[in-house]
C-alpha cells in the first residue's frame, strides 16, 4: 500500500512538471511578423490549435476555400504553406480575395490571429521527435 502511494506521488509529480514545461514551451514561442515588423510572443487563446485563429480560419477563409467550390478560390487548410509562404500572404496580401477586397471585413487583430494560427500549423512545423510539440 505505501508503495502504491509513492508510485502514485512520483507519477502525479512527473505530469505536473511534464505540464509546467510544456505551458512554458508554449507560453514562450515567439515568431516574427513581417507585416507588423515585429517580433511578437504568440497568444495561447488565439494560435493553439482551437482558438481564435483557427475560427476565423473556418469562419472567413474555408467559407470560400473548400473542395470543389463554386467561387473560383483554391482549396486551402492549414498544411496548404509553410509558415515562411503564409507570412507571405499576410505581408504581400497577394491573393485575389485578397485583392477583390474579401479581407476588408477582417479587422486588424483578426489577419494577426488568424496569420499566426497558420504560421504556427502550417507544413513543416510538426516534429515528433520535438518535446515542445509533443501531443
Amino acid at each position: 500500500m505505501r508503495h502504491r502511494s509513492l508510485c502514485l506521488s512520483v507519477v502525479l509529480g512527473c505530469l505536473l512538471l511534464g505540464l509546467g514545461s510544456y505551458q512554458a514551451a508554449a507560453k514562450d514561442l515567439k515568431r516574427y511578423d513581417e507585416g507588423t515588423q515585429s517580433c511578437r510572443i504568440l497568444d495561447q487563446d488565439d494560435s493553439l490549435w482551437w482558438g481564435r485563429g483557427k475560427r476565423v480560419f473556418i469562419e472567413r477563409c474555408k467559407s470560400c476555400h473548400t473542395r470543389n467550390n463554386d467561387k473560383g478560390a483554391p482549396f486551402l487548410h492549414v498544411e496548404s504553406k509553410i509558415p515562411r509562404g503564409w507570412n507571405r500572404v499576410f505581408y504581400e496580401k497577394y491573393p485575389k480575395c485578397a485583392k477583390q477586397g474579401a479581407w476588408e471585413g477582417l479587422t486588424l487583430q483578426d489577419q494577426l490571429v488568424l496569420n499566426d494560427f497558420l504560421w504556427r500549423y502550417g507544413a513543416d512545423t510538426y516534429d515528433p521527435y520535438d518535446e515542445s510539440k509533443c501531443g
